[in-house]
């Protein structure tokens, strides 16, 4: 670890949104609609890319911040076709 205390800071701020993203489980397994889902796999996805970029602060590895970006493109393609698919207009 690289900042000693500001370090662990953002450990533990990476872990608590690590436990909201697995409460988010439950949204996406029990629903009750697919809107419901969809936020709820997107809020996860921002949680994953949230994650990484405080694991880069706190690992002093920006290249966690380009494996983040990344992620944050996927997950708004995501989103996008889901939408698609959520409308009956199919993902081809």
């Amino acid at each position: 670890m690289s900042g000693g205390p500001s370090a662990a800071v953002l450990l533990w701020a990476a872990v608590a949104v690590v436990g909201l993203a697995l409460a988010a489980l439950y949204r996406v397994a029990l629903g009750p609609t697919f809107a419901d889902r969809v936020v709820a796999v997107n809020g996860i996805g921002t949680a994953t890319v949230v994650v990484l970029t405080l694991l880069s602060a706190a690992l002093d590895e920006s290249g966690l911040l380009d494996v983040a970006l990344v992620y944050g493109l996927l997950n708004f393609l995501l989103s996008l076709g889901l939408a698609r698919y959520g409308r009956g207009e199919g993902v081809g």
